[in-house]
């Protein structure tokens, strides 16, 4: 059976991508705050580039409109571009509150740009996937503008069924590869990366004639190639994707925009990349879920879920939803979960003014319940819980029925002490 719309939304909410609005039904519409592990702003991707070898624009950034302009006169180019830095994509298309359309302008004239920053810093940008509110612009990106004769798409990722790295482009760039991939397949060129010897000469010069480029350029391009799959492995990325990777009237090469995707368990090694990480623009929830490493997305119901394991946490997303509720959030405790964790999860949970109730839904098989137990009885304890409580405690981990039904009656015996309604389900 397929997957139900509410486990699709989830599902691309843990993915990673910006921010995505997806219909629950003919009349409600969901917006979810992909999780990402790490968010870089656009100059800061450009920098780790740059770093690599690999061709991207002359750039400043600024956070005031004096720098901006002094920027702008230091790049001396024949045409600039301002970029309002925010992490939601549709800059272009976005409205200020002061007034001002679009956070990316175009112009000949460096003397302008310090008018535009002024106009940019400080107001929030509204865009479609930014919240109704928007997002305050602390940032402005100055950048050489450059011509572009050709665009094409470029990324290097992580693929489960080659059970490692692929190159995947398409000569057909700058607009959305899914489409191009399900129009035209034919388009769509694949090169499985062999993890010891890397991406070879002949790969990137077959993928650069893939892209279209011809003479000169192919060579370039495939520089251009091997120095994308040297950053990869550098900052241990999961995703590095060009679109576009383009050329230029004057026979350049150059990674015009681009998305990185990391590696969370990396981050051990690589202190310096995530200490660029930017957590101003992310969901205070999902924030603090982080911190206790849960993974939490925020939905617009009212139901709470509270469950172990991704794939039993969008089941029972999916079983509210048939029967006519909308859960409040997705929440994974994962395995190997701490009373602690338990604990701030409630906390978390119970802060949501959306929330009527919660459902507790566990198998004992990856985390011992009575973990979940404790820690459900200390939070109905301290944080005076006042919505009702459904509890499910399936399995117990290693100790058994015997195990479950001692936890489940000191859990209902604890909390009817308390007064908070509560119902088990054994």
């Amino acid at each position: 059976m397929a997957a139900s719309i509410v486990s699709q939304t989830v599902a691309r909410g843990l993915r990673g991508a910006s921010a995505k609005h997806l219909f629950l039904d003919k009349f409600k519409c969901a917006q979810v705050s992909s999780r990402r592990w790490l968010n870089l702003q656009e100059y800061q991707s450009k920098k780790l580039m740059q770093e690599s070898g690999v061709t991207v624009q002359r750039f400043y950034v600024a956070d005031n409109a004096p720098d901006a302009l002094q920027a702008a006169k230091r790049l001396g180019a024949k045409e600039i571009v301002l970029k309002a830095q925010i992490l939601a994509g549709g800059r272009g298309k976005g409205v200020f509150d002061s007034g001002l359309k679009g956070g990316v302008h175009l112009t000949k004239d460096p003397s302008v740009v310090g008018e535009l920053a002024n106009r940019m810093l400080g107001y929030s940008l509204t865009t479609k996937q930014t919240p109704k509110e928007g997002v305050k612009v602390k940032m402005v990106m100055v950048a050489e503008a450059l011509d572009i004769t050709r665009e094409t798409y470029f990324a290097i990722l992580m693929d489960r069924a080659c059970n490692g790295p692929v190159m995947v482009g398409s000569p057909q760039g700058g607009m959305d590869i899914e489409e191009v991939a399900d129009k035209t397949p034919e388009l769509i060129f694949k090169e499985v990366i062999d993890i010891f010897e890397g991406v070879r000469d002949d790969q990137a010069l077959r993928m650069a004639a893939n892209l279209g480029f011809k003479g000169p350029l192919e060579r370039q391009a495939a520089d251009q190639i091997k120095r994308l799959y040297d950053l990869f492995l550098k900052v241990d990325a999961t995703q590095v994707e060009v679109n576009p990777l383009g050329e230029t009237p004057e026979g350049q090469v150059v990674c015009f925009d681009a998305k990185i995707n990391f590696d969370d368990n990396a981050e051990f090694r690589q202190k310096a990349v995530f200490a660029l990480d930017d957590m101003s623009e992310s969901d205070p929830t999902e924030t603090e879920a982080a911190k206790w490493d849960l993974k939490y997305i925020g939905l617009d119901g009212n139901i709470a879920c509270f469950v172990n394991g991704a794939g039993l946490a969008m089941a029972t997303c999916d079983i509210i939803d048939l029967h006519g509720g909308k859960p409040a959030n997705f929440l994974d405790l994962g395995g190997g979960v701490k009373e602690k964790q338990v604990y701030e999860a409630f906390k978390l949970l119970t802060a949501d003014p959306k929330v009527e109730a919660i459902l507790v839904n566990i198998f004992g098989g990856i985390v011992n319940c009575a973990i979940i137990a404790n820690g459900i009885t200390k939070a109905c304890r301290e944080l005076e819980l006042k919505v009702p409580l459904v509890v499910r405690l399936e399995g117990g981990y290693s100790t058994g029925g015997q195990s479950l039904l001692a936890t489940t009656t000191r859990i209902t015996m604890e909390t009817a002490l308390i007064g908070s309604p509560l119902t088990c389900v054994c």
